[in-house]
């Protein structure tokens, strides 16, 4: 019998919830896991990807994360989980979760099967979108920007190497119809790692997004927040959360604090399967070290949407790195670097694009002139360029190091040089540059079409 079919089979009034891991592929803490698998959990889930890095990695489909730790990470999950027979679920395959960051997962857990002599049943989700049914929602004017005005073309949309729909817990739900052990979802919802079991085994709703919604950071909703495997224990009534990390407590503050991480709003999440709202949310300590939570709300969807990411090539990126500690030169730092760019594009012809970032002055953000403040001491900058091709990109940035480092302005006390290199060369080839063309909402009917489920044994 395998390992869903039993859960499925006892369904439990109790269950526990292993978090393995808030990325898998990082490196998982290997005594909090061991911790985590004593205590005998019902299911292992792991989140695997995120677009915090940005679209270069769903754009080239590589992993943000190197083999050895990712194939490290999932030997570690998948033995804990085949040892106890219990289902593991993993979502965001190889970081963004399109087809080759799944075929990359799916050829490790394979590998790793070989290894080990283990055979179980693989159950995989699908999440590639194609440009044209992404196309169909952007002409009937059902595609919308997620967080911004972000327009979008269809020629944007065949411009994507890789177009992925971040799914909900239906297909989750198809997948666990088919009975495996082992579950390896392309681009997903966190949410929908953990809420799909719980949700087909009768546990309340409300309590189940809100648990899933805290437990697949790990530890990060604990004092120290970390990334220690975390387990929750879900109830008729709520859910307790706890730390494997015994330095790591789970208290009513930092849980309720959770409901920040990532969020525009703490009070209202909204899933491809509904809105999940906090409000009424009680935080209750247990002991020093775990909390239990009740009293969430959960209002299910009229229509099934999807957000949906694409990633485009603009160019290739050279980068250039220095720091200067000169007063004179820091004041008059932008109409310089405007100059520099001015002589570079007068010698270096060509498409591309050159953008400075000063970090010391305005680096990370727009920061208003506080009186009294003492201006800053020194600047580090770094030139990004972006161009058709990494060549023209180096050539840009050689030749604006070079006129930068020797620019003349008011007040030079200096002949030989104005900025400090960290290293030598101070350019750095940056590689392939990509964008979001993507970053949208759109409805989801068809979601079995969409994302197609599929079982192997191995």
């Amino acid at each position: 019998m395998s390992a869903v079919k039993a859960l499925l089979t006892r369904k439990p009034s109790v269950l526990k919830v292993l978090s393995a891991s808030g990325q898998l592929g990082y490196g998982i803490p290997e005594q909090a896991l061991a911790a985590g698998l004593t205590r005998e959990p019902d299911f292992i889930g792991c989140d695997m990807g995120s677009v915090d890095p940005g679209p270069v990695y769903l754009g080239s489909g590589e992993m943000a994360t190197s083999p050895s730790i990712t194939k490290r990470d999932l030997t570690a999950v998948l033995l804990g989980a085949r040892r106890l027979n219990v289902p593991l679920i993993i979502g965001t395959a190889g970081t963004a979760g399109a087809a080759p960051h799944l075929e990359a997962t799916l050829d490790m857990i394979r590998e790793i099967s070989r290894e080990h002599s283990l055979h179980f049943r693989l159950a995989t989700i699908r999440s590639d979108l194609t440009a044209a049914r992404v196309g169909q929602a952007l002409s009937a004017g059902e595609l919308k920007a997620l967080g911004g005005n972000l327009p979008v073309t269809q020629a944007d949309l065949n411009a994507c190497s890789h177009l992925v729909g971040q799914v909900g817990c239906a297909p989750f739900e198809r997948a666990l119809a088919l009975e495996p052990d082992v579950i390896i979802a392309g681009r997903a919802c966190d949410t929908a790692v953990f809420a799909s079991l719980p949700k087909m085994l009768g546990f309340d709703m409300a309590n189940v997004m809100h648990m899933a919604k805290i437990i697949e950071c790990t530890s990060i909703c604990c004092e120290p927040g970390g990334r220690d495997a975390m387990l929750a224990t879900l109830d008729a009534k709520g859910f307790t959360l706890e730390s494997m990390n015994p330095a790591r407590r789970a208290t009513p503050l930092s849980v309720a604090a959770h409901s920040l991480y990532e969020q525009a709003d703490p009070i209202s999440f909204t899933e491809p399967d509904g809105t999940l709202k906090v409000d009424a949310a009680r935080y209750t300590a247990v002991d020093e070290r775990r909390t239990h939570v009740t009293g969430a709300t959960w209002q299910p969807a009229i229509r099934t949407t999807i957000k949906v990411e694409g990633s485009a090539l603009v160019g290739h990126r050279a980068v250039l790195l220095a720091g200067t500690a000169d007063p004179r030169f820091i004041e008059q730092l932008r109409p310089i670097l405007a100059t520099v760019e001015q002589t570079t594009r007068g010698l270096v012809a060509g498409d591309y694009e050159i953008y400075p970032r000063l970090y010391g002055l305005d680096g990370v953000a727009l920061w208003t002139q506080t009186p009294g403040v003492q201006a800053a001491r020194e600047v580090f900058v770094l030139i990004e360029i972006i161009a058709r091709t990494p060549d023209l990109a180096m050539a840009a940035a050689k030749t604006f190091k070079q006129f930068f480092l020797h620019q003349g302005f008011s007040g030079r006390q200096c002949t030989g040089g104005n900025i400090a290199f960290p290293f030598t060369p101070p350019e750095l080839v940056g590689g392939p540059a990509y964008r979001f063309a993507a970053y949208h909402v759109m409805p989801a009917d068809d979601h079995e079409q969409l994302f197609p489920v599929s079982l192997e044994q191995i």
